[in-house]
């Protein structure tokens, strides 16, 4: 499983970086490259079978003072 998740992410990788490059769109490959390289490191445990952690308590701590200034 873990195999055919890196041949997808590879596939995605020659799709689409060298138009990228091609069109000298250095930021757009700058975040493409970031949200790819998050989506392989969160993905592939995944794939494993480790049971990643929930984000979602983790951002709550992070926003709730936030929300609370802006009462």
């Amino acid at each position: 499983m873990v195999f055919l998740l890196i041949l997808a992410f590879i596939g995605i990788i020659l799709f689409e970086i060298p138009s990228l490059i091609k069109k000298k769109m250095w930021r757009e490959l700058a975040a493409f490259s970031l949200y790819l390289s998050i989506g392989m490191a969160l993905s592939i445990p995944q794939a494993m079978g480790i049971i990643l952690p929930n984000l979602s308590k983790a951002i709550e701590v992070l926003i709730k003072p936030i929300s609370e200034l802006l009462k």
